[in-house]
């Protein structure tokens, strides 16, 4: 008996059409990669189109306080290192905080790219939602708002107080600098005694956050609701 060389059907011409329109727009995301201010400059574009949406409607509350713990989440792994610190410390390492350690940049858990893909489809979902009278529950919207902005005073208090702790920022901003070769004979070149920008910017930033009176205050007034889980 002769084999057909085809393992199967030959592929339909929906499906061509399907992997025609994959590949353009993973093109398209492609090239769009280098271009980060023209990138948050249509998610902004998206945004307000969505919230002129909701307002014109008036409703579909329950979809946008969906779509703001949705973004929530996502700041928090744009915000967090790659690996944990706290996993760092047991193995012996951690994150550099002296001159002459070695640089170390900061390497986000949830890249910017992804992290600006995620939060477009959500409001380009979210805006697609607002069309189904099925996902317009009525809701007093103010318990909504409050509720969420409790829920994000808990965790940028939580990450704000893990920065401190294991002194990181979720920015790198400088690395360290050859000085170049100097003019006595024998010498070779060395690295720049200066502190490195993200030890400068986290130095003002603990001072802003810990030492102020009125944060302290706020932060003894939440202490009891810190055993609470999202």
């Amino acid at each position: 008996m002769e084999e057909d060389g085809n393992d199967g059907p030959p592929p339909s011409l929906l499906a061509k059409w399907r992997n025609d329109i994959s590949r353009a727009f993973h093109c398209f995301l492609d090239r769009s990669a280098p271009h980060t201010v023209n990138r948050w400059l249509g998610t902004l574009a998206a945004a307000a189109i969505y919230v002129l949406r909701v307002y014109y409607v008036r409703g579909f509350y329950v979809i946008s306080y969906g779509l703001g713990i949705y973004i929530l989440n996502l700041l928090i792994g744009f915000m967090s290192p790659k690996v944990d610190p706290e996993v760092d410390v047991l193995d012996g390492a951690s994150f550099p905080t002296r001159d002459s350690q070695e640089f170390r940049p900061f390497i986000r858990r949830l890249p910017e790219f992804m992290f600006w893909y995620a939060i477009t489809k959500a409001f380009c979902v979210a805006f697609a939602m607002t069309f189904l009278s099925l996902f317009d529950v009525p809701v007093f919207w103010p318990i909504l708002f409050f509720y969420w902005f409790f829920l994000f005073f808990l965790t940028m208090k939580r990450q704000i107080t893990h920065m401190i702790k294991y002194r990181y920022v979720p920015f790198s901003f400088g690395k360290k600098r050859y000085a170049g070769k100097s003019s006595a004979e024998g010498q070779h070149p060395k690295f720049s005694t200066s502190p490195t920008i993200s030890n400068a910017i986290f130095e003002s930033f603990a001072e802003s956050f810990v030492d102020t009176r009125s944060f302290r205050e706020i932060f003894s007034i939440m202490d009891p609701f810190m055993s609470c889980e999202l």
